[in-house]
């Protein structure tokens, strides 16, 4: 299952894509005309907290539009909806795991810069927009602007203290994060929230694929490109810290909570790595492409 957070005209909506990825399910909809009533939740956060009722709802309520001579009725063609990020305001802050491909460790200092516990760093929800949308190039404030493609993690059971064996779980589904970074200031303010956590420096999305549709997240390929230029290429079985220790790790002492973000780290391939490094420029596209997932594409400001 691949959800959606979804806006046609006035009205904002969780939609279920189709295998093709060219319609979309709307949930409150076609559950309307099943059961009488609109039994869905109205916002991605909601629906993800109700847990495997949720899912199971959604199974129930697909198995009954399958049979429906009338079922188009319930889907809208992608192109006429735009697609918000999944979860187009985060109850707080995103976790992300820095530095958790040896490659990106070593391209941004040495192989002394390896770390030897997870490090993390949070974005503030401000940042967060919808595939599609525009990233802020914020030239009064930045020179250099780069990019980071990561797979996020979406949690989906609350926990404390998580077993790492127990930790895929607690997982609601996956996603993908362009964690757009401001270098510069990443270095001025030695800590990373200011340079992490520009306005529309989170693109989040298309969607979230459900948990059952990846057996394994520590192995999924991925890729980035800018303007078609490969720059990113690499597999999450080089992560240092897999998922389930970094939810582990997180938990340890802080109770994970349904909607909470993790951004996992990326790939060798940024721009500050590069000699001469190669920031992003007004206009750039940026196409983040994980297995399994899908394509995260944004540009920045003209």
């Amino acid at each position: 299952m691949k959800f959606v957070t979804a806006k046609k005209e006035a009205e904002i909506f969780v939609g279920l894509l189709d295998d093709d990825l060219q319609k979309i399910l709307v949930l409150h909809q076609a559950e309307a005309a099943r059961t009488g009533k609109k039994r869905f939740p109205a916002s991605m956060l909601d629906c993800i907290a109700a847990g495997e009722e949720f899912i199971n709802q959604v199974s129930q309520l697909l198995d009954w539009v399958q049979t429906q001579e009338g079922a188009a009725h319930f889907y809208l063609p992608i192109e006429e909806v735009t697609l918000l990020a999944p979860i187009p305001r985060p109850a707080k802050n995103i976790f992300c795991v820095g530095k958790n491909y040896a490659e990106h460790a070593i391209e941004l200092g040495s192989a002394a810069d390896i770390p030897e516990h997870v490090m993390v760093f949070t974005k503030a929800p401000t940042t967060v927009i919808g595939p599609n949308a525009v990233v802020l190039n914020h030239q009064h404030l930045t020179s250099q602007l780069d990019y980071e493609g990561e797979l996020a993690v979406i949690i989906g059971k609350k926990g404390g203290a998580i077993k790492r064996e127990e930790a895929l779980d607690h997982v609601f589904g996956y996603t993908i994060l362009n964690d757009v970074t401001a270098r510069d200031l990443q270095s001025r303010h030695k800590q990373f929230f200011i340079g992490k956590s520009l306005d529309t420096t989170a693109p989040l999305g298309p969607w979230i694929v459900h948990k059952n549709m990846i057996d394994n997240p520590n192995d999924l390929n991925i890729e980035t490109k800018i303007n078609g230029e490969v720059r990113q290429s690499s597999n999450t079985k080089h992560f240092i810290f897999p998922v389930e220790e970094i939810i582990s790790v997180l938990s340890a002492g802080m109770t994970l909570e349904p909607g909470d973000i993790i951004a996992t780290g990326t790939p060798a391939g940024v721009g500050k790595g590069f000699k001469p490094p190669k920031f992003l420029q007004p206009g750039d596209k940026m196409e983040i492409t994980i297995e399994k997932i899908g394509t995260l594409v944004n540009e920045i400001e003209n």
